[in-house]
């Protein structure tokens, strides 16, 4: 899968992107990640990418032009990898749907993710009425950009590709596989710290009496979760 990423700072996904899985998955061949500084799509010296929003109000908007030419341009670039059907644009903003694992499987089958980052204030809408397929968030909060929502979609898809992580396994146990569910508890070595002991259940070795006490440890945690959400 390729991702592409639309940013004023391109230079703050450099340490994240570049350990542990994703650095491996990069390497391996698996995944790939560009990043495009907006700037890049201005046209005048002081190359401008925001400007005061109509009818007034605090702060400043991205402008129109270069997301436009910046989306544009990476969607058709000669490095396209993608059919129309297995690429989607994406533009992070505040007002966007809450980013789910259910969204991170969705977006985890199509070849191609265009990321756009938002900054400021926010975006033109015309941004997002005709150039983007989707808005997202990670959160109902306020974040000074969609860097940081990027570094979060990246990071939950990719895992989620084939070959990503070493133990495929891995994914299909963990919290919000099923929707509304968390993992259950886990421990390692030593088997007791400072009086504090780990289950018996998990020492046993029963493998039944194991995924029945996971599994009921799953759901009265996510049981306490769900009403602490609600």
């Amino acid at each position: 899968m390729r991702f592409d990423i639309i940013s004023l700072f391109p230079e703050s996904f450099t340490s994240y992107f570049g350990v542990s899985i994703l650095k491996r998955a990069a390497e391996d061949g698996l995944i790939e990640i560009h990043t495009h500084h907006l700037r890049d799509f201005t046209h005048d010296k002081h190359k401008t990418v925001d400007d005061t929003p109509y009818g007034g109000g605090a702060g400043m908007l991205l402008k129109v032009e270069p997301l436009a030419e910046a989306i544009e341009a990476v969607v058709n670039s000669k490095q396209q990898v993608a059919s129309e059907e297995k690429k989607r644009v994406i533009l992070f903003s505040a007002k966007g749907k809450t980013f789910t694992q259910a969204d991170a499987r969705r977006l985890s089958e199509y070849e191609r993710l265009i990321l756009v980052c938002g900054r400021y204030e926010g975006v033109d809408e015309r941004v997002a009425e005709n150039f983007v397929d989707e808005e997202l968030s990670i959160g109902d909060y306020v974040l000074t950009g969609g860097e940081l929502p990027a570094m979060v979609v990246v990071d939950a898809v990719a895992r989620l590709l084939p070959g990503v992580l070493g133990n495929s396994e891995s994914a299909e146990t963990e919290s919000h596989t099923l929707s509304g569910i968390v993992e259950y508890p886990q421990y390692t070595k030593p088997e007791e710290f400072r009086g504090w002991r780990v289950p018996d259940v998990l020492l046993s070795g029963h493998h039944a009496e194991i995924a029945k006490w996971r599994e009921k440890q799953a759901k009265e945690i996510s049981e306490k979760r769900n009403n602490r959400n609600t």
